[in-house]
């Protein structure tokens, strides 16, 4: 590497007994970076910023980056453009963010799929979720809904689990495939209750949803928004929230814990992470300013109509004690089902 001149006139009163050339040139280049990164975590951000959504347009994790994405930009004067990059249930949008520079500029907004349960289910994952990723901000919640055939007789939990317990083997569950949310809902559910539960899977919930309204399956664990038209029509019986608390949009609906199965709570997080190495200051910096925007009344509204919640604003180190606690809770679901993505 060539000399830096100007570098070397700098240093070399007070090191010329002790470096050479290349270490005046190797030092100087190192107090040049520092610089230059303690500039950039102190203005960021400086230019748009890019937030990879592992999911498609128009799902829920979209629309959920969205609503938050808005007001941040709001908040910072600068925009964060949304990047879809679905596949494989969110890893290969979650590998590219891991991939990318620690500066910033690249985030991840994600859910309990690519981070708690994926590396549970997929033993070849492109990623480490525990090492290649720098948690930043919990920023939602997601509960489902139990939805039951109106052909059960059941019209609470408890009558539920003494319906399935009075004719073991011959009740069964709709899903939206192996190894999803829904599956995983109903197979601790299941687990939890007592109770032997026969698994329906689907390509996705609008076939499922026709085969429950005609009976030929039990019951389906459902995104809230999706499930109460159909409750509300009375082509289904909506039984309980999977919530710690009942949901706005359907407050008449106690939680599965109060309705006869305590201990039993499930909500989809939505949460932000960077690359690895992301330094401490920045990655606070990011962190608040979600945390701002998720306590925005307006924010809050808009998630509310699709049967979202703003996370309670918390520090990096919680989200990743959290996200530790959730994903040790599902790999024991995984485990002790034997669910796999096949």
């Amino acid at each position: 590497m060539p000399d830096l001149p100007l570098g070397r006139r700098a240093f070399l009163p007070a090191f010329s007994v002790r470096l050479r050339p290349a270490g005046l040139v190797a030092l100087a280049w190192l107090t040049l970076a520092t610089g230059a990164f303690a500039q950039g975590a102190a203005d960021w951000p400086a230019r748009a910023v890019r937030v990879i959504v592992p999911f498609p347009p128009s799902g829920a994790t979209d629309l959920v980056s969205r609503v938050i994405a808005q007001r941040v930009s709001q908040e910072l004067g600068q925009q964060l453009v949304i990047d879809n990059k679905p596949g494989a249930g969110g890893t290969i949008g979650a590998a590219e963010a891991a991939k990318a520079a620690p500066d910033g500029y690249t985030l991840l907004f994600t859910t309990s799929s690519t981070h708690a349960i994926s590396p549970h289910l997929m033993p070849r994952l492109p990623y480490n979720a525990d090492k290649d990723f720098t948690p930043i901000a919990h920023v939602a919640d997601a509960a489902s809904i139990l939805l039951v055939t109106p052909a059960l007789p059941a019209r609470n939990v408890q009558e539920l689990i003494a319906h399935a317990k009075a004719h073991p083997g011959q009740l069964n569950y709709a899903t939206s495939g192996n190894g999803t949310i829904v599956h995983l809902n109903s197979a601790a559910f299941a687990a939890r209750a007592g109770v032997q539960l026969t698994h329906v899977p689907y390509k996705g919930t609008a076939q499922s949803i026709t085969d429950l309204a005609a009976g030929q399956v039990h019951l389906l664990f459902d995104s809230i928004p999706t499930g109460l038209p159909h409750v509300a029509s009375g082509r289904l019986r909506a039984l309980a929230v999977t919530g710690d608390k009942r949901s706005a949009l359907a407050p008449e609906l106690p939680t599965v814990a109060e309705s006869g199965l305590p201990g039993y709570s499930s909500v989809t997080w939505f949460g932000v992470y960077g690359p690895a190495g992301m330094k401490p200051e920045l990655a606070a910096k990011i962190n608040q300013a979600f945390n701002k925007a998720i306590q925005n009344p307006e924010v809050a509204s808009n998630l509310a109509r699709q049967g979202v919640e703003p996370a309670r604003p918390q520090t990096p180190a919680r989200f990743a004690a959290m996200v530790r606690a959730d994903s040790a809770r599902w790999a024991q679901v995984i485990k002790d089902n034997r669910i796999t993505l096949e």
